[in-house]
């Protein structure tokens, strides 16, 4: 940026700085944790706004519905971040472009278009549910939703606009803290927490795996991988300038995040269960305002309070990152490279984009008679609809080796990602099937959908590791980065990858159709 001129390959983190051409070792347990510290930030953040509004109204329905019975599937959540959330990790550092225009320059323009118009619709839509989580929480609160909405939204583009990605990221820090409330929720709620340690064990749903048990347990899992953390990790790597160097720092940076994100979403279970499960059966749960109310009613009011406010915190992280992986977007879009170090009057077009998908996302939020459960449907079945694309493009990616030389994925690290998202498609596939046709039985739906996934993994899955080339090997490969885009050679021609693209592009345009219809008919019933 200009007036960084003298430190523009400088890493400059929330609570550290790595200057440029550091290249010194760390050695020492001092040195590594000061590295880590001033790395620690795009996957803690990116993990942490996954628990946004929909995310604690999941956990909460699951706690206060089910008890400690669903406590089992968050374990499962830890490796399929960390695995999918490392690949887009090492594009972003390895790479240093944003995840739309990386798809753009490697697929083409009507996949990257595609891409990057998508994401943006879904994270709308996202945005959307952030506010109405705003407003619930204020409106438990005392506070209108006509006048917290607007104050959500002028707080949101203040943090952001400050030209700088380290005062940015202190904020975003800052918001975090604020989720330790859950630490006293737990401590007024009294969960009992070795029923809870054996249900995180030992798989189990109260009242047995009926359609609406299977739904929430597909929903909690779908929320792992979102399509919007795919652009925003691999974008604010960038933004912040991680290279290979510091790789297995943001290596780090990612599990730590993916285990705070699943320690925060178990308690928030634990605790509505312990004081709202004995109070009704599995259909007790109405809206994350409804649990607020009853953990006042049956709790305390103190309960209550940090309730509210854990859902007003995780609403705005959510709002805030969802927004910027959008204006990261329209920058892959139009091919620039603005970032939050630049100063509003040099990208105008970043921040007014990010402001505009605010103020209209917030205006919809408190909209009289908006139809906020369509929305949330609409988000539901869009990301079951995306997910399947963007986990495979970040497959695809990792393994391009004129992309990533010796970083791209090793064999290993290909069949633990195509186990993790087989599986990712075969529940996204169900949640949006039953939420587009909800007379089809969900558990046979997700029985069938197993056995052709399995079955596709028992033949393809030897036949492509055996085709698959191991990395090329560099002298040293934290110094190995991604030529010019435009200097690469093109990607070799594949049959079977031809075919997976076809087949996608396909699965888009007949889901699509249907997900539009879907939303007309309930809109004018």
């Amino acid at each position: 940026m200009p007036h960084e001129s003298t430190t523009e390959h400088q890493i400059t983190g929330a609570f550290g700085t790595i200057r440029a051409h550091d290249e010194s070792p760390r050695q020492g347990a001092r040195a590594r944790l000061l590295t880590l510290v001033a790395i620690l930030g795009p996957g803690l953040i990116v993990m942490v706004g996954d628990n946004d509004a929909g995310g604690i109204s999941t956990y909460a329905q699951a706690g206060q519905n089910y008890g400690y019975t669903l406590l089992w599937t968050l374990p499962l959540l830890i490796p399929v971040l960390v695995v999918i959330q490392e690949m887009v990790a090492r594009l972003g550092a390895v790479t240093g472009v944003g995840h739309g225009r990386l798809i753009r320059e490697r697929f083409g323009r009507f996949w990257g278009n595609t891409s990057i118009f998508s994401i943006l619709a879904l994270n709308f839509l996202i945005i959307v549910t952030e506010f109405i989580g705003i407003s619930l929480s204020m409106e438990y609160l005392g506070v209108r939703p006509i006048v917290s909405v607007p104050i959500a939204v002028v707080v949101l583009f203040a943090v952001t606009a400050t030209g700088s990605f380290r005062r940015w990221e202190r904020f975003m820090m800052l918001f975090i803290a604020v989720n330790f409330v859950i630490v006293p929720l737990a401590i007024v709620t009294h969960p009992v927490w070795g029923s809870a340690l054996h249900h995180a064990v030992v798989p189990s749903v109260r009242g047995g795996a009926s359609s609406s048990a299977v739904l929430l347990v597909i929903s909690i899992i779908g929320t792992t991988v979102a399509p919007w953390q795919l652009f925003f990790q691999e974008s604010n790597i960038v933004d912040k300038r991680i290279s290979p160097r510091w790789l297995n720092y943001e290596r780090v940076d990612t599990i730590v995040g993916a285990f705070v994100v699943v320690a925060v979403a178990a308690v928030i279970v634990a605790a509505t269960a312990a004081g709202l499960a004995g109070h009704g059966g599995t259909n007790a749960y109405t809206s994350a305002l409804g649990v607020a109310q009853g953990l006042r009613r049956f709790v305390g009011p103190a309960a209550g309070a940090m309730y509210a406010i854990l859902l007003l915190n995780s609403s705005i992280i959510g709002a805030a990152v969802v927004t910027l992986a959008s204006s990261y977007a329209i920058g892959d879009l139009s091919s620039t490279h603005q970032g939050l170090n630049a100063r509003f009057s040099e990208a105008k077009g970043f921040y007014g984009g990010y402001a505009a998908l605010l103020v209209v996302a917030g205006v919809v939020a408190v909209l009289p008679g908006a139809p906020l459960g369509t929305i949330t449907l609409a988000v539901q079945a869009l990301c079951g609809l995306m997910l399947p694309y963007t986990t495979i493009i970040v497959l695809l990616l990792s393994n391009d080796v004129a992309l990533m030389g010796p970083w791209k994925n090793g064999r290993w690290l290909n069949a633990l990602a195509i186990v993790m998202i087989v599986a990712l498609v075969v529940l996204s596939l169900d949640l949006m099937i039953s939420t587009l046709f909800t007379t089809v039985p969900v558990l046979r739906l997700l029985v069938v959908l197993s056995v052709v996934g399995g079955l596709g993994l028992v033949v393809g899955l030897p036949i492509g590791l055996r085709r698959m080339q191991p990395p090329p090997t560099v002298a040293d490969r934290r110094e190995w980065r991604t030529p010019r885009l435009t200097l690469l050679e093109p990607m070799p021609p594949s049959p079977w990858r031809t075919w997976l693209m076809r087949s996608q592009a396909g699965f888009l345009a007949v889901a699509g159709v249907l997900l539009v219809v879907r939303i007309v008919q309930l809109l004018t019933s």
